[in-house]
């Protein structure tokens, strides 16, 4: 199933909305498009509901790793909200849980932003 992203703005954070699998060939490179085309357009809070993606692979890891080295080094801040179990268990079994600021609540991660 190819991911469905849709964009909506809380509190100057734009939070984009995941829908589908995070996998090889299942469009990853479509979340790091948006984010790119966000960070171009000057957004620099941003925030990755992946309440509706229950599968991620390591394609999909790269991509959430690459789309956090960008934002970081044009300034920005990529956080994620609502991780799946099943996807917050492959980030700490690689280790890269701790790298994400990761929320389960909206309200809290759109006051985490500096």
């Amino acid at each position: 199933m190819m991911i469905k992203i849709s964009t909506r703005m809380v509190e100057g954070v734009v939070i984009l909305d995941l829908f589908g699998q995070l996998r090889l060939g299942d469009g990853t490179s479509k979340v790091r498009d948006t984010v790119q085309q966000l960070l171009g357009e000057g957004y620099k809070k941003l925030l990755l509901n992946m309440e509706n993606v229950l599968h991620i692979d390591s394609s999909g890891i790269g991509e959430l790793m690459g789309c956090y080295t960008s934002a970081k080094n044009q300034g920005g801040e990529l956080k994620l909200l609502n991780l799946h179990k099943n996807v917050r268990n492959l980030l700490e079994v690689t280790r890269l849980y701790s790298i994400f600021d990761s929320h389960e609540d909206l309200a809290v991660a759109v006051k985490s932003y500096s």
